[in-house]
């Protein structure tokens, strides 16, 4: 769980939201149930807090891209915890898919 706190927080104060996020990433059969009150918790957040979340989640896929083939189940997961919350928090990813790039 350390290791996607430090993900998370990168080089900025943590945020109490990384704990939840975290915690799904290391259950990740959890994480189904963490959608909505990590989205909830997300709703509740100032401004710059949320700005500094958005990063954390984008932080996150670029590490899993990073890391793929170190552990790919793994990185997989993490991509789509992130993903999955971006998507549900602000509506769409700041960093979308190669594919859809092409569209």
């Amino acid at each position: 769980m350390d290791q996607y706190l430090r993900v998370l927080q990168g080089a900025g104060e943590p945020l109490e939201i990384y704990t939840r996020i975290a915690a799904a990433l290391a259950d990740i059969a959890t994480f189904a149930d963490r959608v909505e009150p990590i989205a909830a918790a997300a709703s509740a957040l100032p401004d710059p807090d949320l700005e500094h979340l958005r990063f954390a989640l984008v932080r996150l896929q670029v590490y899993a891209d990073i890391h793929r083939y170190e552990n790919i189940e793994q990185t997989q997961w993490m991509k789509y915890v992130a993903q999955v919350l971006e998507r549900v928090i602000y509506g769409s990813l700041m960093l979308e898919s190669e594919s859809s790039s092409g569209e």
